[in-house]
């Protein structure tokens, strides 16, 4: 079969399978990432994105190539989530651009588009990382020129694309030492191959490998049970139990050991805690969605069979509240105020410091689950303000957050490039309402920076990265992104964390953040050794109840 020709039904099909088969592999890309820490997988976020475009496709019936290309764009937009996300709607948003006014491509046509997206998310990442999904996309790109000028049928030039993208996927440890330290290709190159994949399975009408399809199961009967709620309530005062709770639970073989998994007898124990309670599991993962007073609680029992992935969090009463007003009565607008600060964190503790600080609007979210660009948008209209200032507080959100102020149109919205919980500390109490907002920033932006930040999580595999050998289910710390102690004793690894991140010379402050697995034995025996070895040091205790991370320390 000979296509010379790619209509907007075609292409359209083509992302459908794309994202279906990413859906399929985002687990098998999660385990790809670099670092053993539990963190917003790489597959998972694609792949949420990229369901994002396909589901905004859906809703266009339009055969214009263009037209389907600019749903796909706006859909990659506002779902993205994660640098790998957003890296991937600005490839299709620059594909756009290329193919836009045109009602079918040739393979000119689609190699152009490629070429257009490339340049639009090397200009969207500050500093590009060679050995990336960017590498991938350009060397693909590169090649998809050449093939345009004697490869006429789509069909075999989307083979030699995909057999392209391969290649550069092998490419990238030797451009990106981490990743052959580890053994690993880059993550987000392996998830734009198994798009690339699904484009040429649905050009040639292949089937792939089907996948699982717990998570469409679960949306389903969440969707079900949501609509339910909201007939049988009539006051938010009948709502017993306040928090929409889901989340998923990635298997790990150390702890199966010790608690063996059984689905019938865990929906039993969690039926204890709450509501609505639905559990879907496989041989890699759980994920559940319930109705529960008190969420940590939950999400410990959940904890013992694994890692933590996907976690949202929804304050029921005040969705309820909101509705009822609005049907009750129409709403009054309240007046903007002339500043709003956005930020992010999980775990009801940090969301209540954050808010002390200053902080608006808290975005239930972080490390396992990064908010996307439409959820930050909201936040930013929810702070009902003239200024807004973004502070992701991690890494992996500040792409989406720069994404959502430059959608901003009725606010002027800056972000403040925070990594951790203690950088958007620091930023909040340099916050001043009288200055004008680019002054704001820059004095937010230098407070962060003075600030050093250990944490202290577990591994979920077995590795070696920067000299340290890593064994799954061990304690980490963490200085400031980097893994500097690792050990089989929570405390131990503490203190070898400590060691390396305090001078005793110049640091004067230490605040702590308890989390939801640690134990105030534990927390008394981690201040005890502090007084102990750095008497100097005020040190200030608050319980941040976040997941992940047993303890978070802010030194200054």
């Amino acid at each position: 079969m000979t296509l010379r020709k790619l209509d907007g039904t075609t292409f359209a099909q083509m992302v459908r399978l794309g994202a279906h088969h990413l859906t399929n592999n985002a687990k098998m890309i999660d385990a790809l990432n670099v670092f053993p820490v539990p963190d917003g997988d790489t597959g998972t976020n694609m792949n949420l994105s990229m369901t994002s475009g396909a589901n905004e496709v859906k809703d266009t019936n339009a055969n214009h190539v263009s037209t389907v290309a600019q749903a796909l764009a706006k859909g990659l937009l506002m779902g993205a989530r994660g640098n790998s996300g957003v890296i991937l709607s600005q490839l299709f948003r620059g594909f756009a651009k290329g193919v836009e006014g045109k009602t079918s491509l040739t393979t000119t046509d689609f190699a152009e588009g490629l070429d257009l997206g490339v340049k639009t998310a090397y200009k969207a990442v500050i500093k590009p990382v060679e050995g990336t999904i960017l590498t991938v996309a350009k060397d693909t790109a590169k090649k998809a020129v050449e093939l345009a000028e004697t490869t006429p049928d789509i069909i075999t030039f989307m083979e030699g694309v995909l057999a392209e993208s391969k290649a550069s996927l092998k490419r990238t440890p030797d451009l990106l030492p981490v990743l052959k330290e580890v053994g690993v290709v880059d993550s987000g190159g392996q998830g734009l191959v198994t798009i690339y994949e699904g484009f040429l399975a649905s050009l040639k009408g292949e089937d792939l490998p089907a996948g699982i399809d717990s998570s469409e199961k679960m949306n389903e009967m969440v969707n079900a049970e949501h609509h339910k709620l909201a007939q049988d309530f009539m006051s938010t005062e009948d709502i017993e139990f306040g928090y929409c709770t889901e989340f998923m639970v990635k298997f790990e073989q150390e702890k199966l050991s010790d608690h063996p998994f059984d689905e019938e007898a865990f929906r039993n124990e969690l039926s204890e805690h709450g509501d609505s309670l639905l559990v879907v599991s496989d041989e890699e993962i759980i994920k559940v969605h319930i109705h529960a007073e008190y969420p940590g609680e939950v999400l410990t029992k959940g904890q013992r069979f694994g890692s933590l992935i996907n976690l949202k969090i929804e304050n029921m009463r005040e969705q309820h509240s909101s509705i009822v007003g609005e049907k009750a009565k129409p709403a009054k607008k309240k007046q903007r105020s002339e500043y709003g600060i956005v930020t992010v964190a999980m775990g009801d503790g940090l969301k209540s410091l954050l808010e002390s600080l200053g902080a608006t609007v808290v975005i239930q979210g972080g490390q396992t689950m990064n908010p996307s660009t439409q959820d930050i948008t909201d936040a930013v209209k929810q702070a009902n303000a003239k200024k807004v200032i973004i502070l992701p507080n991690n890494k992996n959100i500040i792409m989406a957050a720069d994404q959502s102020a430059e959608l901003a149109e009725d606010e002027e919205v800056v972000v403040v490039p925070t990594k951790t919980i203690p950088q958007g500390m620091a930023a909040l109490l340099a916050f001043h309402p009288e200055t004008a907002l680019e002054d704001n920033k820059q004095n937010m932006l230098g407070a962060s920076e003075h600030i050093k930040t250990g944490q202290i999580t577990y591994a979920v595999r077995d590795t070696q990265i920067d000299g340290l050998t890593i064994e799954n289910g061990n304690f980490m710390g963490l200085a400031d992104g980097k893994i500097k102690a690792t050990n089989k004793d929570k405390l131990e690894t503490i203190q070898l964390l400590l060691t390396e991140m305090i001078d005793p010379d110049e640091d004067e402050i230490m605040t702590i953040l308890q989390g939801e697995d640690a134990t105030d034995e534990e927390t008394e025996q981690v201040q005890s050794y502090i007084e102990s070895n750095y008497p100097d040091i005020e040190i200030e205790l608050h319980k941040g109840n976040q997941p992940i991370y047993s303890f978070i320390f802010s030194i200054e």
